[in-house]
């Protein structure tokens, strides 16, 4: 069985580690200054967090088309037929609905769609066990059920800076977002599992007042001092993001995946201000991802 994702995943791993795990990702795309980037592929995340600062036009990011999830899945296909296809939540782009219709042109194809009703590293927490659950030798209706567990023990959250990008990007109501930033306002925004859409949990007058606002949320989840697996990610950050670790390092037992930053594609909305942090129950993931 091979595996097909997309970059707003943030899998995270190297060409190598992705041969291995018979994993293959379909970049998304992000516009800027009229030059056309494949997410992951052809620009350095500084590179591109430099030329959006300076940039006079907002960035317009575009899903994988039908015909290139297509073109791979015929590809794959003539060597295995069983194709499992794990992607960003539906709720926040058409990537999803994209894969369903490029499967629907390789009918040799015998592809199984899931939509983690995520993004990034929560998301890319699902793409990563099912590679896992595969080389154990577990069966797909094992694998889908360990794909459920995750989906439902983890959650995710982040905060930024400035909302410029979100509003621009529709990912949040322009109202909202601009009486927001007129008060200089940190949101706090989650995703939720229905519809894998974002909501706002809350906000803050301050970027570290929001960071322990994420803090505070992850508490209402689990009990102070509680074993979580945890990764926070970030837009181009780092010191934010070694900021939000430490601090839900004193708070909880964490076991760690690693700090780094997240797909441009999914920074193209924020700004490189964006810190987030995905976390669960070690009791329900462990030894999953």
């Amino acid at each position: 069985m091979n595996i097909v994702t997309d970059s707003g995943t943030d899998i995270g791993l190297n060409a190598e580690e992705l041969a291995h795990f018979n994993i293959h990702v379909v970049p998304l795309k992000v516009t800027l200054d009229g030059k056309t980037y494949h997410d992951g592929e052809d620009i350095e995340t500084e590179s591109f967090y430099n030329s959006l600062d300076t940039s006079g036009t907002m960035p317009i990011t575009s899903q994988p088309s039908a015909g290139d999830f297509a073109k791979l899945y015929s590809k794959l296909a003539a060597i295995d037929p069983d194709i499992l296809s794990v992607h960003m939540t539906a709720g926040l782009s058409g990537t999803f609905h994209a894969a369903l219709a490029g499967a629907e042109i390789v009918p040799e194809a015998k592809v199984i769609h899931i939509d983690t009703k995520t993004l990034s590293a929560a998301a890319g927490w699902q793409v990563i066990a099912a590679a896992k659950a595969f080389k154990d030798g577990l069966k797909i209706d094992k694998i889908l059920e360990t794909l459920t567990q995750i989906r439902d023990a983890s959650e995710s959250m982040y905060t930024l800076q400035e909302l410029k990008y979100l509003i621009s990007g529709g990912r949040i109501s322009h109202m909202k977002g601009l009486i927001a930033s007129l008060l200089d306002i940190k949101p706090l925004i989650g995703v939720e599992k229905l519809n894998g859409t974002y909501i706002q949990l809350g906000q803050a007058r301050t970027f570290k007042k929001a960071l322990q606002g994420l803090v505070d949320r992850v508490k209402t989840h689990h009990p102070l001092g509680s074993p979580i697996h945890a990764q926070v990610l970030h837009a181009f950050n780092p010191d934010g993001g070694s900021m939000l670790r430490d601090m839900i390092d004193k708070a909880f037992d964490c076991t760690w995946l690693p700090l780094r930053p997240m797909s441009l594609v999914l920074g193209a909305h924020t700004g490189r201000s964006m810190v987030g942090v995905a976390f669960a129950s070690t009791d329900k993931v462990g030894g999953l991802i």
